[in-house]
């Protein structure tokens, strides 16, 4: 029955202090921490990518100066 005591902010038998927490919060409490871990591991990989891809910036890039598109030739 050992817990954080957010109040003393220490461990503590949170069933000798009448602290009893649901099982449901805890599981949600580890596949919260899980999902935010892949994230952040995503977006590092994201980052890296963009990194070592040629243009520096990786994603679309803009016009190049010598596009034919909007002169006129119809």
């Amino acid at each position: 029955w050992a817990g954080v005591d957010v109040n003393e902010s220490k461990v503590a038998d949170l069933k000798e202090r009448g602290i009893l927490e649901p099982i449901g919060v805890k599981i949600q409490v580890i596949k919260s921490a899980s999902e935010a871990a892949g994230m952040i591991l995503k977006i590092d990989d994201v980052i890296a990518a963009a990194k070592s891809s040629p243009g520096g910036q990786g994603g679309p890039k803009g016009k190049d100066e010598g596009d034919d598109e909007g002169s006129g030739d119809y």
